[in-house]
């Protein structure tokens, strides 16, 4: 979609041509009688505004090329890609409905008929008046149109511009149901089922999607290789543009898994392993030792400091990186202000590597697995880590790579900062890219939010 200044220029320049206008700036009467029709409400004027933003040569006349452009913009301002890819087609489609006689071109009338669904031949010369009546005549009857005829094109358009989302999600939840299935059904099948219930398969089924998604979240934001991705094939089937929203839907099924795991090993199966009978507590002496061990003991141990190091280090980034901290809407007193903003939440951020390392030492300390090949935390984090930790290698020694120098800063209403600066010699981009910029004189290791390329 254009960006607002090349709207506004384009706007400009139509209600410019449309007056004959010549010189690049206009007088206070000028402007008054083009504000006036831009604040001009009735279907009417902003019709003919459309009609001459279109018409670029003012012949009155629409040919083919203007009525794809006009479903491009309208595909992209509704964020239709879909409608975007085949507006050649439904421009071919118009043209032959509308212009039956081969004409080639096509009138202001005849968009009103496109546009307020009326009989093709009606003659545009009825009172202004008569348009915005056919208008809610046509929205009257849209409006009783069946509510599962509503629903079912609500779901087919919504189906059209989601499909990649979705069959991810499904793919992801899928695999997340399996897992925590399988691991539910092997400890219900053990012995310690009898000890612990439903607690401790609840609580393993959970660890068994703690694993993949600690895996998995570390995949999104991984930026080069994202990247590359989006030049590949596997765009036309992944949304790579929605990795960081992926990232936070991770992240809240990583919330739930903890409780869940954490919950039921803390509030459940400790306390029913405390308090079974020596007869029943016997046959888990390979596990937890000779003695019964106490419920201080099961949490000091190396698994329970582990567990809750990572759970205090996740309440940490996960509080920290909630809107209302990481843009500064929640108001602290100092010096707590400090826990708000970017940088508290790119620093918490990084309590992460305390988070794995203790993971990592968590699922090999297990207490009912013996075999080191059962432990398969590691299995599951290897490649995940082994790609981000090179990607944060490779970023720190690129950094160096592009000197600057700033030509201009400023800051425009919105509270938006604009960058210019002198481009390095084999630095290339295209209009419309974003890029992550690196101040060393504030900090070696921030990188600022994707600022557009221009």
């Amino acid at each position: 979609m254009m960006e607002s200044k090349e709207f506004a220029m384009e706007l400009f320049d139509t209600l410019c041509r449309r007056r004959q206008m010549q010189s690049d700036h206009i007088n206070r009467e000028e402007l008054r009688e083009i504000w006036s029709q831009i604040t001009d409400n009735s279907f009417d004027s902003r019709l003919q505004i459309f009609f001459d933003m279109v018409d670029k040569d003012a012949d009155g006349h629409i040919t083919e090329a203007e009525v794809k452009e006009i479903i491009m913009l309208s595909a992209s301002a509704n964020k239709l890609a879909r409608l975007k890819e085949q507006a050649e087609e439904y421009a071919a489609l118009i043209m032959e409905e509308l212009d039956p006689e081969g004409l080639g071109y096509i009138e202001l009338w005849q968009l009103e008929t496109l546009l307020l669904q009326k009989d093709t031949y009606v003659n545009y010369s009825q009172a202004l008046s008569y348009t915005s009546q056919a208008l809610s005549q046509n929205l009257a009857g849209l409006r009783h149109k069946s509510p599962i005829r509503k629903m079912s094109s609500k779901l087919s358009y919504y189906l059209e511009d989601n499909w990649k989302r979705l069959w991810v999600l499904a793919l992801w939840i899928g695999i997340m149901a399996g897992l925590f299935i399988w691991k539910f059904i092997q400890y219900r099948n053990r012995y310690v089922f009898s000890v612990m219930g439903y607690c401790v398969t609840i609580a393993k089924g959970a660890a068994e999607t703690l694993k993949l998604n600690m895996a998995l979240i570390l995949l999104p934001v991984c930026r080069n290789t994202i990247t590359w991705l989006r030049n590949t094939r596997a765009a036309r089937a992944l949304p790579f543009d929605d990795n960081i929203n992926f990232h936070k839907t991770i992240a809240a099924a990583i919330v739930v898994g903890v409780i869940l795991h954490a919950g039921n090993h803390l509030a459940c199966d400790f306390p029913r392993l405390i308090d079974s009978s020596d007869q029943t507590y016997a046959p888990l002496r390979k596990y937890f030792g000779e003695t019964k061990p106490t419920y201080l003991a099961l949490v000091r141990g190396v698994e329970g400091v582990t567990g809750v190091i990572m759970v205090v280090c996740m309440l940490i980034a996960f509080t920290l990186a909630t809107r209302w901290f990481r843009r500064s809407l929640v108001k602290l007193p100092k010096p707590f202000d400090k826990l708000t903003g970017f940088n508290a939440f790119w620093y918490s951020h990084h309590l992460f590597i305390i988070v794995y390392i203790s993971l990592v030492i968590h699922g090999e300390r297990l207490y009912l697995i013996l075999d080191w090949y059962k432990r398969t935390t590691w299995m599951y984090l290897a490649v995940p880590v082994g790609l981000y930790v090179g990607e944060r290698t490779l970023r720190f020694f690129r950094s160096g790579s592009y000197s600057v120098r700033i030509l201009k800063v400023a800051i425009y209403p919105g509270n938006v900062l604009t960058l210019q600066m002198s481009k390095p010699p084999t630095f290339r981009y295209k209009s419309g890219q974003y890029m992550f910029v690196q101040c060393p004189d504030v900090s070696p290791f921030e990188w600022y939010m994707p600022l557009n390329c221009k």
